[in-house]
């Protein structure tokens, strides 16, 4: 009898750390699009994973770069949450095109909302311009869950190690191609106050396209873990009948 569930455990197990192994590794927040031009203006998703099956995400916040502070951050308002921005003095005044710029925006707080175990929830942010001197910026972020548990996603993953545990959002920035605007995946307008142009639209729409195949990818490797525990079930029967024969 033992030996009969042994080919079942077989495939049961292996469908398991198939749904394991598809689950942790998008379980962290993250920014996206993850690169934009530096000098630029760019609207960026933070997007919030609840990777809980017990607890409700109810917090956010994200902590902007001091070493390269950005002189315009707005973010979008997102349905049944409410924002507040916080700006810090800074050491050494930024000058742009409107003048010089003392104070910058340092964290972001979205609270008062509510993402249940199993959904994400992307939080939109415009910024810029971006610098020109740096290939990345790292946006730390903490995440609350309703049982006061707090995740701290504060590692910058370094080029060529693992990633860490804890990664903190990193937007990647690149050299801009040769007739860009400046401006971008969103236009300068947004800096100024004004609804985001197509350009913006299409960098959301950049991003919808990435978190689809992020998604489609954990969806094939949870069938395939179903596939191998159907096939792991079906061995285990048939050696059943055999020995019975």
């Amino acid at each position: 009898m033992r030996l009969r569930r042994l080919p079942v455990l077989g495939g049961l197990t292996a469908g398991a750390l198939v749904l394991l192994a598809a689950g942790p590794a998008f379980a962290h927040v993250s920014v996206q699009p993850g690169q934009a031009e530096k000098g630029g203006y760019s609207t960026v998703d933070f997007k919030v994973p609840n990777e809980r099956d017990d607890s409700s995400t109810v917090k956010l916040e994200v902590n902007l770069p001091t070493d390269h502070p950005l002189a315009s951050v707005m973010p979008q308002p997102v349905p049944g949450w409410d924002v507040k921005v916080t700006k810090s003095k800074l050491a050494k005044p930024i000058e742009t095109d409107d003048g010089k710029v003392t104070e910058a925006v340092s964290k972001i707080t979205w609270t008062g909302g509510k993402i249940e175990p199993g959904m994400f929830q992307q939080f939109p942010v415009s910024v810029g311009p971006l610098p020109k001197d740096a290939d990345q910026l790292a946006f730390k972020a903490l995440q609350t869950y309703d049982d006061k548990q707090v995740v701290r996603w504060i590692e910058e993953p370094e080029e060529g190690a693992p990633e860490p545990e804890n990664p903190a959002p990193v937007l990647k920035l690149t050299d801009a191609a040769e007739g860009s605007d400046g401006h971008g995946s969103a236009n300068a307008g947004d800096a100024k106050g004004t609804k985001a142009t197509a350009s913006g639209d299409a960098a959301k729409t950049a991003s919808a396209s990435d978190d689809d195949g992020t998604d489609t990818t954990a969806r094939v490797l949870g069938i395939a873990g179903i596939v191998i525990g159907a096939a792991g079930v079906t061995f285990g029967v048939l050696a059943g009948r055999r020995r019975s024969a």
